[in-house]
């Protein structure tokens, strides 16, 4: 166990963490060069190379110099943070790769203090060396006034070229912990020496073995053929495979403890191994007082939108592709929905907005499906007058306005690293969407950390886009949730020739209601297509019309061929375009192309 090294890499979006990964492999020896390919090789979907973004968690254990080094490849993106924090509870040290072009960004700061929350070895990193900008004394400069490390622990790499990567490895070794017994028993709260236990910190789907489940052993050992229980699913299984990554399955007969590697459980979906879950293995008589690991919760959606089909009849092709993808993402939730408007489709909740945009394009990408996104909404907690609690994901869930004591919506608190030139304009587009300053710390002479807390349904629909805007594109921002708080909130509606879109609809603060419905009513105005009939648009509180907006009718010029004679036989003419025209809007179906969505997306 002394010569094991359990390290994870953590940093913002595009600071060259996965490409370190793969120098990582060359160095070590794990993947021949002839076996590399382009782009990131533990990155394997298709859509992260594409985006060069880390969407999936991937582990590697690489031999060096008689010792083990077991690397997590973790996502940086805020919406996959429970997944980022159980990778770092495996691990003892973790390298934190810093931009030497950007400097210190809010995801680097948010995912440095969650790793020294569990108390991990930080060895900070300056990437990306060999650009023309970059700029590593400055950055070890924020570094020492914003981490208080010293700049002598900072290593200078290229993970493009390969430079100095060789004394990243050596740190891992030197500086990072091994998983020692007695350090395992205190971080992970072992109090019984007669069981076996380990922490899932990922698992995936595979077509022929099931669930495999990623682990890191804590105490015990696991074997082929052992009886398991995942303490907090209740779930019993038998293993059929054991082992480690390098980066593929390599078959083991047992893992030890502080090894990391995976479990075939012969399980159908993930939703049985969920991440964070505790495997555990020991008599039967002492499993009513074995307690999980701690840190586990349950992930819950934090955004709703209803997908539909384009065309009706590939909704069962479209419900089929939700249940593949929900057999490898345990957080993408769904259930039927039916709209007058779009026909059937569904609900799903997602974790944010990158976790929507990736399972909408892999939707059409895999299963060549051409799709209708909704515009987002976050979940709210609906309090009756009662005194009953109703969780509610859309706004055609709301209840009556009568019987409703409050609503209560999700906040925020969220971090953002800006130029100071920009942080007026950054105050100025959080109190527009009722954000809360809280505080303001220098970084260095040009870069500011501030602190605010928000709603969180006023951060999904464009507040990022808003952000680069402001910043010219140098701000950047993490969050996290913090509580339900009770507002003011009302639900808007939206009629179109006077018949409410429930797919349209949104809840909102009440001093916004007015200036949004107007704002919707307009840009639907834009986006929706003229027909032989007027088409009003209108946005209601209840039975109170708040704004309107009329899209004309294409008009035929009946009087054309007329010349001279009686006026009558012209206004004839056009009381009998009147009448048809009534009878086609009693009969004619109003087509909402996917912009009417968009139009709810967009604040300008």
């Amino acid at each position: 166990m002394k010569n094991i090294r359990n390290f994870c890499i953590i940093a913002h979006i595009d600071h060259g963490k996965s490409t370190l990964a793969d120098r990582f492999l060359e160095v070590t020896g794990t993947v021949d060069k002839r076996d590399m390919k382009h782009g990131q090789l533990l990155d394997t979907m298709e859509l992260e190379q594409e985006r060069g973004i880390t969407i999936k968690l991937q582990p590697v254990r690489m031999d060096y110099e008689g010792y083990i080094l077991n690397l997590i490849d973790t996502p940086g993106h805020v919406d996959f943070t429970y997944e980022v924090s159980r990778s770092i509870a495996a691990c003892e040290g973790a390298i934190l790769v810093i931009d030497a072009t950007q400097g210190i960004e809010a995801q680097t700061l948010a995912n440095l203090y969650m790793a020294m929350e569990y108390d991990l070895k930080i060895i900070p990193v300056i990437n990306k060396i060999d650009m023309p900008a970059a700029d590593p004394e400055r950055i070890k400069l924020e570094i020492e006034n914003m981490l208080a490390i010293p700049r002598e622990e900072v290593i200078e790499v290229s993970a493009k070229t390969g430079q100095n990567v060789d004394q990243v490895i050596q740190a891992v070794i030197d500086r990072v912990p091994s998983p020692d017994t007695a350090g395992m028993r205190k971080k992970f709260e072992i109090k019984n020496d007669d069981e076996a236990k380990a922490l899932v910190f990922d698992s995936v789907y595979d077509t022929y073995r099931g669930v495999v489940a990623y682990v890191r052993v804590v105490s015990g050992t696991l074997k082929k053929g052992d009886s398991l229980r995942f303490l907090n699913a209740k779930t019993d299984i038998e293993v059929t495979d054991i082992g480690y990554f390098r980066p593929q399955y390599e078959s083991q007969k047992e893992l030890l403890p502080g090894e990391v590697g995976y479990v075939v459980t012969g399980l159908k979906s993930v939703g049985e191994a969920r991440v964070g879950d505790t495997i555990w293995k020991g008599e039967k008589a002492l499993l009513e007082k074995a307690t999980p690991l701690p840190g586990y919760k349950k992930v819950v959606p934090m955004l709703y939108a209803g997908i539909y089909c384009v065309d009706g009849d590939d909704f069962p092709l479209l419900r089929d592709s939700l249940e593949k993808l929900t057999l490898n993402d345990a957080a993408l939730t769904y259930e039927p929905d039916q709209s007058p408007a779009l026909g059937s489709g569904f609900r799903c909740g997602f974790l944010g907005l990158l976790h929507m945009d990736i399972v909408q394009e892999r939707l059409e990408r895999e299963y060549d499906l051409d799709l209708i996104i909704t515009a987002p909404s976050v979940s709210y907690v609906v309090r009756k007058k009662g005194g009953e609690e109703e969780m509610i994901s859309s706004p055609v869930q709301m209840p009556d306005g009568s019987t409703i004591e409050a609503v209560s919506e999700p906040w925020i608190k969220m971090e953002i690293v800006c130029p100071k030139d920009t942080v007026g304009g950054i105050m100025k587009i959080v109190q527009q969407r009722r954000g809360i300053y809280k505080n303001m710390n220098y970084i260095d002479e040009e870069r500011v950390l501030t602190l605010f807390e928000m709603p969180l349904a006023n951060v999904i629909i464009d507040f990022y886009d808003n952000l680069k805007n402001v910043s010219s594109g140098y701000a950047s921002m993490n969050y996290e949730f913090i509580e339900f708080r009770e507002e003011n909130l009302i639900k808007l509606d939206i009629m179109i020739a006077g018949e409410r879109i429930d797919s349209l609809a949104v809840i909102c603060h009440r001093t916004e209601s007015e200036s949004l419905g107007r704002r919707l009513s307009k840009k639907l105005k834009e986006v929706i297509p003229r027909a032989q009939f007027a088409i009003a648009i209108q946005a209601a509180i209840g039975g109170k019309i708040v704004a309107r907006e009329t899209i004309s009718a294409f008009r035929k010029d009946v009087t054309s061929g007329l010349y001279g004679g009686d006026v009558t036989r012209k206004n004839k003419l056009l009381k009998k375009q009147k009448k048809g025209k009534k009878r086609m809007k009693q009969m004619g179906n109003i087509s909402l192309p996917q912009d009417a969505f968009q139009a709810i997306l967009k604040k300008d």
